[in-house]
């Protein structure tokens, strides 16, 4: 492999030759203070190794508070990353190398390290203060007080060489310690038998318009690069061949980043406008950030005062005949809530993006759970049954919100799409759709010159063969309607009083939903045999520990079965006799068991939950101990 230009000119004739081992898969986790670039250095080596060929997932984790106090474990900001020649489905129960900034991201994240793993460290993050900050009681050092006996540790002072390799420029001291992150992504790079070329190419793009900073991360990428092959410490280097994946144009995306794709995707299928209102909220945010950057695909963006403003002019937007979105967290869905009640009163297509987060109320802002699927299932007052799926897979995100939209403009309704932060902020390598491979949607709008062909006029609540109403814009002539939360008569819209009339209309509207569940398609098993000992429903963000568990028993030629739901309400038609070819039923979830309990009311089944709220998600480990603890009672 040719060396990239380095920060001075060096013979590398003379240096001792390193070998190079190759391995199928490798999970490293980057660690150090929330000022230290980590989810910078994380994501640029993710996008490398994508761009190379491999398969990745990612999970990033942030620190909770705004600003921290640096040096304190509640200030660690983490990136973990799992890449490989084979198939990846989750970022890795634990990690092959963990690269710590200070005393603190090491005490935080040590256990998540194999024994005889790699542990990398900045030395000048362990001094006195750094240790103290991080709790380590008496100011014991973990360098030297046998802590770290059963790992490979690697002590680097990356501060010092990154300073080094900065010396002539005109940074400030603090200036130039921000560029560590390079530093070590170099060295990351040069380890793993990567090239710079690709942040190389960032970098300029980044800080275009500030020559010296981009001349300074350069000089740091090249440095560390370089350390690595001049260093004797390091006399090895490894090699992570592509993953053998479908042909196809790739980039690497995130759960954010899907759903907001998929959103403009589904606009674009349907010939609407994209108006989405939001108020800006951890993990959510990233999905305005997206969509503003894509108004050539006639998307408009509105950061309203409050969540309440956020969905109440998406609704408006619907009723205005644009396609009307709105996101959140627990929190704000929340203050969503009547709104929401309105627009499935109304009957028309609305999408909300609820990105779960831990809670209740601010709870775990930062961290990821699944405990709002009752609130999505249930949390309106009167009977307002709507449609509630949910995303898998950061790639997954987008075939969800793609389907979202189907179901909203096709059926007349709000739609909940549920996502989390694990997804939502976790990233792996996503093969561009065709747009001839989308499928058209249509939405069932109805045209001014059919407004006179029923003597009644226009009957806006009047129904199709799958109970769906039709769409009128303002402004047509003749499609004047009624439009309000007041119960409305069936067929005319006019407001009704009458106790009959509203019993009618709730059950009319419940089986129009109900009906959205003929659009599905047969259920199928993700893995495992057709009838069989345990069947492990999973939905959201399980997907990738479930699978990795699965697979793993089902090759030790246990009895095991794994479905992932992605329709939550209405279920799937299949589902209930799936659930009776088994004697056992396992739901992991990240919650006190809410599918579970959904899934014995509706089919009367001894579902046995898994659960974890911790604000952590599953590790494959653990749901492979859970599936052997149920199939051993």
């Amino acid at each position: 492999m040719a060396l990239l230009p380095g920060p001075t000119e060096m013979s590398t004739t003379s240096l001792k030759p390193k070998s190079v081992e190759t391995r199928q898969n490798v999970v490293i986790l980057f660690a150090g203070d929330s000022g230290d670039g980590i989810q910078l250095t994380g994501s640029q080596f993710t996008d490398t190794n994508a761009l190379f060929g491999n398969d990745v997932s990612t999970f990033p984790n942030f620190p909770a508070e705004i600003r921290a106090p640096q040096g304190t474990i509640a200030g660690v900001s983490g990136f973990q990353l799992h890449f490989g020649s084979v198939e990846i489905w989750t970022p890795g129960d634990q990690c092959d190398v963990l690269v710590v900034m200070n005393a603190a991201a090491l005490k935080a994240n040590l256990i998540k390290l194999k024994k005889g793993g790699h542990l990398i460290i900045n030395t000048d993050g362990f001094d006195r203060k750094n240790l103290r900050l991080a709790g380590y009681v008496d100011d014991a050092d973990p360098l030297t007080d046998g802590t770290l006996e059963h790992y490979a540790l690697h002590s680097v002072d990356v501060t010092k060489l990154t300073r080094t390799a900065l010396e002539g420029t005109t940074l400030g001291m603090k200036e130039k310690d921000r560029c560590k992150n390079m530093f070590v992504l170099g060295f990351i790079n040069w380890l793993y038998s990567r090239e710079n070329a690709l942040n190389e190419a960032f970098l300029q793009k980044k800080f275009a318009k500030k020559p010296e900073l981009l001349d300074a991360n350069l000089k740091a990428l090249s440095a560390g690069y370089f350390f690595g092959e001049t260093s004797e410490t390091f006399t090895t280097r490894f090699e992570v061949k592509p993953a053998p994946m479908p042909q196809g144009v790739y980039r690497s995306i995130t759960g954010n980043q899907g759903t907001a794709l998929g959103l403009i995707a589904g606009a674009q299928k349907a010939k609407l406008d994209l108006f989405y209102g939001s108020y800006p909220i951890t993990p959510a945010s990233e999905i305005l950030h997206e969509l503003s950057r894509h108004k050539n695909f006639g998307v408009v963006t509105f950061q309203a005062e409050d969540e309440i403003a956020a969905i109440s002019s998406a609704i408006g937007a619907s009723y205005g005949g644009a396609l009307g979105i709105t996101a959140s967290s627990g929190p704000g869905i929340a203050l969503k809530t009547e709104a929401l009640g309105l627009a499935f009163m109304l009957e028309i297509p609305l999408v909300i993006v609820n990105v779960q987060r831990g809670g209740p109320s601010t709870g775990l802002p930062t961290r990821t759970e699944q405990a709002d699927l009752w609130q999505a299932v249930h949390g309106r007052n009167g009977e307002a049954p709507i449609p509630v799926i949910a995303a898998s897979t950061p790639i997954d995100c987008f075939d969800m919100a793609f389907e979202a939209v189907q179901i909203a403009l096709e059926h007349m309704t709000p739609v909940i799409l549920l996502t989390d932060g694990y997804i939502a902020n976790g990233s792996e390598p996503w093969r561009f759709p065709a747009a001839k491979d989308l499928a058209a949607i249509h939405p069932p709008f109805i045209p001014a010159k059919e407004s006179g062909s029923s003597s009644e006029g226009f009957l806006p609540y009047l129904r199709d063969d799958r109970g769906v109403r039709p769409w009128a814009l303002p402004g047509q002539a003749g499609l004047q309607h009624r439009i309000g939360g007041i119960e409305k008569q069936d067929r005319t819209g006019n407001i009704s009083y009458d106790p009959a009339n509203h019993e009618r209309m709730v059950r009319l509207r419940a089986e129009k939903v109900a009906r959205i569940a003929d659009r599905f398609k047969p259920i199928r098993l993700d893995s495992g045999p057709p009838e069989g000992e345990v069947l492990v429903v999973g939905w959201g963000s399980t997907y990738g520990a479930i699978r990795t568990a699965a697979l793993r028993l089902q090759g030790e030629g246990r009895s095991v079965a794994h479905v992932h739901l992605r329709h939550l309400f209405p279920f799937n038609k299949g589902l209930g006799p799936l659930l009776q070819r088994y004697r056992k039923v396992l739901v992991p979830e990240m919650n006190s068991g809410q599918l579970r309990q959904l899934l014995r009311a509706e089919f009367l089944v001894d579902a046995q939950g898994f659960n974890k709220i911790q604000g952590m998600p599953f590790t494959s480990e653990e749901i492979r101990d859970g599936i052997l603890n149920l199939m051993d009672r």
